[in-house]
């Protein structure tokens, strides 16, 4: 049963098991990406009820899922809710991918939905409320910044790509949640404009129009960070 599988997703119930698995899913993804007749066979497998195959597939993508979630949360705790909920749609809809896409496409956009569904929720918009209150006055820096500081030549160095980053990930944060995802898709991601337009459902000339005009209100947000 699905409600079963939760328990063996790699990261279920602990963030420190998804990093501690970072390592052996680039290397599978890279296997992956040079044979995709490797993985349509394991998606093959996974919708017939092998979990070793899904597991397979977990670890080959879950980096590229949870590094989406967290450009689209902004949490890493939100990213890793948003990521187990989109492996765990993922398996229950795998009957229905049908292969048009690439698998990496689909669960993407899954991931995408799942995000944009969380943002709107009332829980979620309530809990951001009660956190910006709390921190309101604070000079504590954001633990939750995109990356920890690089250990560069000086610490004026990794001071200042901390503030880079931290600038980045609050100016995307401030994106409405379509912008967000498509700025997220195509500059982050590396998706194309046509993969975009399948995980979404807009037209090319819309998901184009939609990316510009994310990318001009990033311009005006970072202009004298970057």
């Amino acid at each position: 049963m699905a409600s079963d599988w939760v328990r063996l997703l790699p990261f279920s119930g602990s963030l420190e098991l998804f990093g501690e698995l970072m390592v052996s899913m680039n290397e599978e993804k890279k296997a992956f990406d040079a044979d995709d007749g490797g993985e349509r066979t394991l998606v093959t497998s996974a919708a017939r009820g092998d979990r070793d195959a899904f597991d397979r597939l977990i670890r080959a993508h879950m980096n590229r899922v949870f590094n989406l979630c967290f450009r689209m949360m902004g949490d890493h705790e939100e990213a890793g809710d948003c990521a187990q909920d989109t492996f765990l749609k993922a398996y229950r809809s795998l009957k229905d991918f049908r292969g048009d896409s690439s698998f990496s496409t689909w669960i993407c956009s899954i991931a995408v939905n799942t995000c944009k569904t969380r943002l709107q929720s009332a829980a979620y918009r309530y809990g951001r409320n009660a956190v910006s209150l709390a921190a309101t006055g604070s000079s504590t820096p954001d633990a939750g910044s995109v990356d920890p500081p690089d250990p560069a030549p000086t610490v004026l160095d990794a001071m200042e790509r901390h503030e880079v980053e931290h600038s980045l990930q609050a100016a995307i944060q401030a994106l409405p949640a379509d912008a967000r995802s498509v700025i997220v898709l195509r500059d982050v991601e590396g998706f194309s404009y046509e993969e975009i337009s399948r995980m979404t459902g807009w037209p090319i000339g819309t998901v184009k129009s939609r990316i510009a005009r994310a990318r001009g209100q990033l311009r005006t947000a970072i202009r004298g960070v970057l």
